[in-house]
Formats: C-alpha cells, sequence, structure tokens
C-alpha cells in the first residue's frame, strides 16, 4: 500500500524500487475520489496523470537521473495557467476556457519531472477568505466539514491537509496561502514578492500577488521553491538574485532574534486560546536559546483599510478585460447595445463578492475620492515597508499569529465583509511590505482544530525563513 512522508523518502523508495510513479498516481486518484465531498479538486488529470507516471517510471528502469522532483504529484489553484487544460478562477465568467500556455512555474515543475494531477477550488478571483465565494461550490475542511478551510487558495491547502496530493501550489495577495494553511493545519510558504515568476498567474492585485507552496514537511517546501523560483524574462518584477539552494541548506543551527509586535497579540479581535498559545510558545522559543522580543507598530488598524483599497483598485483594472467577447460567459439575452452586452456578461459571469470588489475598486480610483483613499493607502503601504526594514534592521525575523481565529463555521461572518476581512489583520503586512511569510502548524484549540504561527523575515530572506522554521516545528507548540 502506497503511503506518502517526504519527497525524500518517495524517491528513496522509487530507487529501491519499492514503489512506482504508477502506483503514487493511482493512489492520489483514488484519495481524491473516497475525498470527493471536500470539493477541493474542480477538475483531476487522472489520465495523463498516469501516462506522465508510466514514463517516469520507464525512464528510471532505462538508468536515467532523477530529478529534483521526479513523480511528485501536484496540485494547481485554479488560477495558475497549465496549457490546454481549464482555467476558470472558479469563476463562471471563464466558462470553458482553456489556457493558451504554461505558467512559468508549471515549465519548471514539469521540467524537473513533477506530475500535475489537477486544478483546485478557490475564492472566486482569488477573492476570499473563506472558500466560500467560488462559483463551484464551497470547499470543506476535513478536519471539520462544518468549519471553513480559509481562503482564497482553500482547495489547495485541504488537498495536502487530506492527503490528496503531495504538493500544491496556491496564490497569496494577502494571506491567500498563510491563512488556509493555518485552518487546515499544513505549512503554507508566501515567498518575497519578486521571488517567483507571476507570469501565468491570473492576476488578482498585481503588485501583491505571489504564488506560493502548500506541503505537510518543510523539505518539501524548500525543494519546490527551489525550482520554481528565480529569474524570468517573462515577469519584469522578479528580482534578479541568484536561487540558494534551499532543500540542502536548511540545516543550519543558529539562535535567532525574533520580535513579535505587541499590538497583534493586544488586538481585541484575536482570539484568547490562540493568544494564550501564542505567549506559551514565546517562552518556549526564549527556553530555546532564541531573543525573542516585543515592538511597536501603531499602524496595525491601518494595515487592512490600505490592503482592501489598494488591492480592489488594482482588481478593477485587472477584472475589467473579463467581458464575454472573445471568451467566457456570454449572456443569451439579446441586446443591439455594446457597453449592454458587456454589463450583462459580467453581471451574469462575476459572483457578489467579485463585483463588491470590482465596484469598491472603480470608487477609490474616481478623480473625486483618489486622493482621499487611494493616495492615503499608498502611504501607509510605504510607512510599512519601512517599518519592516526598521525591524529588520535588528532581529532576523517576525512572528506573529497568523489568523485571528481558528476556522470559522461556514456562514458564520458572511452577514459583515468588514468582519470578515479582519480575517487578514495578521497576514496582509507581509503583501504590502513585499516580505516572505510563512505559517506553521504549531497549535489545536481545545476542540480539535488546527491553527499555526506566521513567521515573516526580511526580503528574499527565505533561506533563513526555512531555517528558523525548522528549528520552530520542533518545539511543540
Amino acid at each position: 500500500m502506497f503511503t506518502f512522508t517526504s519527497i525524500a523518502v518517495y524517491h528513496q523508495e522509487l530507487k529501491d524500487n519499492h514503489t512506482s510513479c504508477v502506483e503514487a498516481v493511482k493512489h492520489f486518484i483514488h484519495q481524491i475520489e473516497t475525498k470527493k465531498h471536500l470539493n477541493a479538486f474542480l477538475e483531476v488529470f487522472a489520465d495523463e496523470a498516469l501516462v506522465q507516471a508510466q514514463k517516469l517510471d520507464e525512464q528510471r528502469a532505462q538508468g536515467q537521473k532523477m530529478k529534483k522532483l521526479h513523480g511528485v504529484i501536484v496540485g494547481l489553484k485554479d488560477v495558475i495557467s497549465y496549457k490546454d487544460h481549464k482555467l476558470s478562477a472558479a469563476s463562471k465568467i471563464l466558462t470553458n476556457y482553456k489556457a493558451v500556455y504554461n505558467a512559468t512555474v508549471v515549465e519548471r515543475l514539469l521540467a524537473e519531472g513533477a506530475i500535475i494531477i489537477g486544478r483546485q477550488n478557490c475564492d472566486e478571483f482569488a477573492m476570499g477568505s473563506s472558500n466560500e465565494n467560488s462559483a463551484f461550490g464551497k470547499v470543506l475542511n476535513d478536519a471539520d466539514n462544518e468549519r471553513v478551510p480559509g481562503g482564497s487558495s482553500g482547495g489547495s491547502a485541504v488537498a495536502i491537509q487530506a492527503g490528496l496530493c503531495m504538493i500544491s501550489l496556491g496564490s497569496d495577495t494577502g494571506g491567500s496561502v498563510r491563512q488556509p494553511a493555518d485552518f487546515c493545519g499544513v505549512i503554507g510558504l508566501k515567498p518575497s514578492y519578486g521571488r517567483v515568476s507571476r507570469y501565468g498567474l491570473i492576476a488578482y492585485a498585481s503588485s501583491f500577488d505571489q504564488i506560493g507552496i502548500f506541503s505537510k514537511n518543510l523539505e518539501d517546501v524548500a525543494l519546490t521553491l527551489e525550482v520554481i523560483a528565480g529569474k524570468d524574462d517573462y515577469d519584469s518584477t522578479v528580482r534578479n538574485e541568484p536561487v540558494e539552494t534551499y532543500s540542502s541548506a536548511v540545516t543550519q543551527e543558529k539562535k535567532y532574534r525574533i520580535a513579535y509586535i505587541k499590538q497583534t497579540l493586544e488586538h481585541p479581535y484575536l482570539n484568547e486560546e490562540v493568544k494564550a498559545a501564542i505567549y506559551d510558545y514565546i517562552e518556549k522559543l526564549r527556553q530555546a536559546g532564541h531573543r525573542v522580543e516585543p515592538i511597536d507598530f501603531e499602524y496595525l488598524d491601518y494595515v487592512v483599510p490600505a490592503y482592501y483599497v489598494l488591492t480592489t483598485a488594482e482588481a478593477s483594472t485587472n477584472l475589467s478585460r473579463y467581458d464575454g467577447v472573445k471568451f467566457g460567459l456570454q449572456t443569451k439575452e439579446t441586446t443591439t447595445d455594446l457597453t449592454d452586452f458587456y454589463k450583462k456578461n459580467r453581471s451574469a459571469g462575476f459572483g457578489k463578492e467579485v463585483k463588491r470588489r470590482i465596484m469598491l475598486g472603480s470608487f477609490v480610483l474616481s478623480s473625486l475620492y483618489y486622493d482621499s483613499y487611494f493616495t492615503k493607502a499608498q502611504k501607509v503601504r510605504q510607512i510599512v515597508a519601512q517599518k519592516s526594514q526598521e525591524i529588520f534592521s535588528i532581529y532576523d525575523a517576525l512572528i506573529s499569529p497568523t489568523a485571528p481565529t481558528t476556522a470559522f463555521k461556514f456562514a458564520e461572518k458572511n452577514h459583515d465583509a468588514t468582519e470578515m476581512y479582519l480575517a487578514d489583520i495578521y497576514t496582509v503586512f507581509a503583501n504590502l511590505a513585499g516580505i516572505p511569510g510563512i505559517s506553521l502548524p504549531l497549535f489545536k484549540s481545545k476542540l480539535g482544530i488546527p491553527f499555526g504561527l506566521q513567521v515573516m523575515t526580511n526580503q528574499m530572506k527565505e533561506l533563513p525563513l526555512l531555517n528558523l522554521s525548522r528549528q520552530m516545528v520542533q518545539i511543540k507548540g
């Protein structure tokens, strides 16, 4: 019977002929079918995955050297382009659309022998914190089917949580990898802005979006990042810094200087059980020899408003291209007016949350309110970036809760958009500053619901982030 613990163990079993790529693919296809009720996958590429697995097994039998991700089963959030496969962003507006090219991350995965097993459910156009906004139904948390998995990359997180693939790729604009990782009890990494190419990622807010990684162990995260990171001629925002060998370098023993923002743990929205667990864990970090100190950041209550002003502004521009003319949903209602035709297509194609954000973004970009909202939000973003540099000039890392509560129940926050948006209060800091962040699954609530701790480091400092994270997961929460 096939079991998966890590890529390294899996590769050793392949070398020893104790398993095969075909067996691995069959196992995950069966698991996906068994847990179909979770709605984590929108589509499974079963036949082609088996064909690819067979080719890899034959190559290995012929003595060909295994590549870094040889036979690794990967799921893609339904916002990442995979040529000749459907790509819908979990939206009706992209009904039956097929990708015409591969995202850079997909090209790099395939080049290293990975097997793409399917596309994963998410909040429509990556807009949401609960995965209740998909046009194809909500994703269920495998720890408790009455609770949300987090969003927007809920399907990608649940796929790892429930053992439906080895690695998932999601996207993180304001916490959409880290928050569902927190709710599902898995690891979720958002790299620095510019560390991983966004080419082939459907844009929500282009200056915030970053492709991230879900896994159950840090070594697999490190290896995957090593494969997908680096310069890309198709994305001018990617930094030119060389990609470090994350997979072999996450071994350094070092005591770190760690800060936490006092206001994050004193915030009235923070769940008391989460707060107590993190304070207790801070003491354990100190006992392990790390220096952990509180710092002040008086702008915490401004980060969520600034984030939503800026991201909705970018979203209103990015989503203007979806009009049902060249591709996607077209209304069947008769009309002779082009503007009315656009309106009908977009009204039928976009869901409630996407419409809300497009309208908000259009409002803050309007001439009467541009300076009042957009310009001020940009100033907050600059302050956050400057503050992060001040912090990392003294400290190696910054820790905080990943989310203010554990996974909440479905529809619990649907009555109040502001309350839902506050689920991002701890994660948007990293996106505003462009720094890497990771959610580590360290705790469980009294009800057995998993939750984690967020760790952040300075821009392009993924290696120390992964090193510190490795030490932290060894300290029991």
